[in-house]
């Protein structure tokens, strides 16, 4: 299980912009990230696998498409439990607290991608402990 790419954006509903590594800061989210505050949706997470699921060979999808903060690769986002901690890299560690969400109105991830796969497969966490994360990090569920 591991971390295959990090987003970032200055705006909600918008496609974020992937980055080698981020500084996740404790019970806020990632530093310069519209997402980040003192809520329970600090930090979301996809399977890269629901991504690639999600593509056409007319309409491909990447990282950063449905605005979820990290996407990964071995890990089954939506049998996990509200609770559970998860630690990213060397030192962060962060607790999901909802899977998947409910969107209100269409935002500019649906009206390019004529659906959003984050209200049922995406996963969201609040930061217990901040850190640096990269690419390519580790992830682990904790006992």
């Amino acid at each position: 299980m591991k971390i295959v790419s990090i987003a970032v954006s200055k705006k909600k509903g918008t496609v974020k912009q992937c980055v080698d590594q981020a500084e996740l800061l404790e019970n806020h989210g990632i530093q310069g990230d519209a997402h980040a505050g003192d809520w329970h949706r600090q930090l979301s997470f996809l399977a890269s696998e629901s991504i690639d699921a999600a593509s056409t060979p007319e309409f491909v999808l990447t990282f950063g498409d449905f605005a979820e903060n990290i996407a990964t690769t071995g890990i089954d986002w939506k049998s996990q439990t509200i609770g559970q901690k998860v630690r990213l890299g060397d030192t962060a560690l962060v607790e999901i607290t909802q899977i998947g969400k409910q969107c209100h109105k269409k935002c500019a991830i649906y009206y390019r991608t004529g659906d959003c796969i984050m209200p049922k497969q995406g996963v969201f966490a609040k930061i217990l402990t901040g850190g640096t994360i990269r690419v390519g990090d580790e992830i682990n569920l904790m006992e």
